[in-house]
C-alpha cells in the first residue's frame, strides 16, 4: 500500500467509490470522470505502480484482472456489442494514478484510437 495512492485509499475504504466488484485480489469501481457510458476501473489490491513494474510473480494477477473485466463486461451487457480494455503505462500514456489498473470502456461505439485529453 502507498499512503498517498488514491486507489489504495479506496481499497482500504478511506475514500468512497461506486464499487461494482471485489474479491481478495482485486476491486472494480466506476470511474469518476467516465470517458464512455460504462467506464470501470479494475484495480489489484496489491500496490503495483505501473504495468512496467510487474514481476514474474504477478502473471496470475494480471490474468485475474482481465477475467474480472470480462465478467463485468457481461454484467453490464457489453459482451455482445464490444468493449475496450486499456492500461496506461506512464505519464506520457495518460496514466494519472500510479497504481496499476485496467479501464473497461463500453456502452457506445469506441472508434477513436485514443480518447484525446481523457487519460484513457
Amino acid at each position: 500500500m502507498s499512503v498517498d495512492c488514491v486507489f489504495c485509499k479506496i481499497i482500504n475504504r478511506e475514500l468512497d467509490a461506486d464499487i461494482v466488484y471485489e474479491d481478495e485480489k482485486a476491486i472494480a469501481f466506476k470511474d469518476i470522470n467516465p470517458a464512455a457510458p460504462v467506464h470501470i476501473l479494475v484495480v489489484p489490491r496489491k500496490h503495483i505502480p505501473s504495468l512496467k513494474d510487474l514481476e514474474k510473480s504477478d502473471e496470475a494477477l494480471i490474468g485475474h484482472l482481465h477475467t474480472i473485466a470480462n465478467e463485468i463486461a457481461k454484467a453490464f451487457k457489453l459482451d455482445n456489442k464490444g468493449y475496450r480494455i486499456v492500461i496506461n503505462c506512464g505519464a506520457d500514456a495518460g496514466q494519472i494514478v500510479f497504481h496499476l489498473h485496467l479501464h473497461l470502456l463500453g456502452g457506445r461505439p469506441l472508434l477513436q484510437t485514443i480518447a484525446k485529453g481523457r487519460g484513457v
